[in-house]
């Protein structure tokens, strides 16, 4: 069986646990030799996957309790599984959403760290710089590379802190392991959207 989950910059793919990634230019010559499950939160190529029959489309088959208006599919799968905890999606945006005895409490949305790192280099090009990870947050920085990393994570990871008060937090996407070190309680799990799918495709009895 295989999974895939198209985002806003590559199509991750799943498959008997290996998790391999396609940017969309390669995602639109890949010819599968079996149906393939996915998920996708981008319209156009969403809209050209209608048509083929080897592309299975997810979506409709969600069962979520929440009144959260908008939401996207990527976000559903990845709360799918957790019954009590934070969950955080960290790629191209970084997704965080609140699950408490099965049930959605809400959640909301940060740029990811390109976004930021993009941002900065708008303001001025001095400030074109990337994001240190190695950036200590137990002291003020001393110079413009370290200031601009520490305001980045530092605000994160706070905001992070507050929300999850006594919860568990699970991380996943691209760049989850790397804010899961700076969070105590913390699980970093690069399947848990394929978890998700996988368990609608068993409830929904679709294999």
């Amino acid at each position: 069986m295989t999974l895939c989950d198209i985002g806003n910059s590559n199509a991750d793919f799943y498959q008997d646990g290996k998790v391999w990634t396609l940017s969309h230019k390669e995602f639109y010559a890949f010819t599968p030799q079996e149906k393939v499950y996915y998920i996708c939160v981008n319209d156009a190529l969403k809209e050209k996957l209608e048509h083929k029959a080897q592309f299975i489309d997810l979506e409709p088959y969600f069962e979520f309790d929440t009144i959260y208006q908008g939401m996207g599919v990527d976000r559903m799968a990845a709360c799918y599984t957790i019954e009590d905890g934070l969950i955080v999606d960290a790629g191209s945006a970084i997704t965080v959403d609140i699950m408490s005895g099965g049930m959605h409490l809400g959640g909301f949305i940060l740029p990811g760290l390109s976004a930021y790192e993009k941002a900065y280099a708008s303001i001025s090009p001095r400030l074109n710089l990337s994001i240190n990870p190695s950036i200590a947050l137990d002291a003020l920085p001393q110079r413009t590379h370290d200031a601009i990393s520490y305001g980045v994570i530092k605000s994160i990871v706070t905001l992070l802190e507050v929300t999850c008060k006594d919860k568990r937090i699970f991380f996943t996407g691209g760049d989850g392991k790397f804010f899961s070190k700076f969070l105590n309680h913390s699980i970093f799990d690069r399947t848990l959207i394929f978890r998700g799918m996988l368990k609608v495709i068993k409830n929904a009895h679709l294999q």
